[in-house]
């Protein structure tokens, strides 16, 4: 196992390398000079070469890519372009609120997905089981920022229960956070969890087609009583790699869900400063997305080895 664990780690690493060097690349040959971006086009070639040299364009590639990398390893991410604010203090206070409603958004779709899924499994061919497949296939469907609109319609310019917008700290104001906290994570966390519901369906219909979980029934054990004993951790593999995905999706989807409801997070933080053309900050947002998602993904493979003792001794 610890070989295993290892080996995963060692993925991880190479994996961070290489979607650094990418990123960095991609960055750096994109038209544009980010001082003369910075200074206005009215600006004197004296005082670009300047600001090039503050900011350290003026250095090779390889310097250049180098010192980015030791700045996110010490979580230094340099100075912004257009603000020349620290970005990793800009970072770290959009992260916290991002976090919060990925978070929020994931454990609502777990709540929803995996009763739902369940029950759509063990309700296969009856009425119920089909009317709740058709919700779920409704929920993809629909996507994450069409929900929040017609939610926003409904519940905040209609019923007025809701605000529309906006976002407040939990520490200013507890009972405001979780009022503008509903919204967005209810756009975010239904459509995700329609998704992972249909998974869940799929996977413990394959266990109830088992022949251990047929003589499980044939020894008297009543059907769900046989399926949470003997199912449920067997079908639960192909879930926690869905939920993996799932997660980085959320990441995702949480960049446009910010603009809809006017969040501060790090998906507002992005948009922003691709319309700035503040190539550094997105250069750091992006990484920072990138190693989310890959640091999600070597947790779900270490969480396959608990889940399946198979996986720890290379057994089949």
């Amino acid at each position: 196992m610890v070989l295993r664990i290892l080996q995963r780690t060692a993925i991880l690493l190479a994996s961070l390398a290489a979607s650094s060097i990418l990123v960095f690349a991609f960055m750096a040959v994109l038209p544009g000079d980010p001082a003369r971006v910075a200074l206005g086009v009215n600006a004197s070639e004296e005082a670009v070469q300047g600001l090039r040299s503050q900011f350290g364009l003026d250095r090779s590639l390889v310097v250049q890519y180098l010192d980015w990398v030791r700045g996110l390893v010490t979580f230094d991410l340099g100075t912004s372009y257009v603000t020349r604010a620290p970005i990793g203090e800009l970072i770290a206070d959009r992260l916290l609120v991002t976090v919060w409603l990925v978070v929020c958004a994931m454990l609502l779709a777990l709540v929803v997905a995996l009763p739902m899924g369940t029950l759509m499994a063990v309700r296969h061919g009856r009425l119920s089981g089909v009317v709740l497949t058709a919700f779920s296939q409704l929920g993809i469907a629909v996507p994450a920022f069409l929900a929040g609109i017609l939610l926003v319609a409904v519940f905040a310019v209609k019923l007025s229960w809701l605000p529309a917008n906006g976002w407040t700290a939990p520490a200013d104001d507890p009972v405001m956070f979780l009022r503008q906290l509903v919204l967005p994570v209810l756009s975010l966390g239904l459509v995700q969890a329609a998704v992972v519901a249909r998974y869940v369906r799929s996977s413990i219909l394959d266990v109830l087609r088992e022949d251990y979980l047929r003589t499980a029934r044939a020894k008297g054990l009543r059907p769900m009583k046989a399926l949470v004993r003997h199912g449920l951790r067997n079908s639960a593999i192909p879930v926690v790699t869905v939920l993996g995905l799932q997660l980085a999706t959320l990441l995702i989807g949480a960049v446009v869900i910010e603009r809809v409801f006017v969040i501060p997070g790090l998906g507002s933080l992005l948009l922003d400063s691709v319309s700035n053309r503040d190539l550094l900050m997105v250069q750091d947002v992006v990484m920072i997305l990138v190693v989310a998602v890959l640091v999600v993904n070597f947790f779900v493979d270490l969480l396959y080895l608990v889940i399946d003792p198979r996986l720890r001794t290379g057994a089949r």
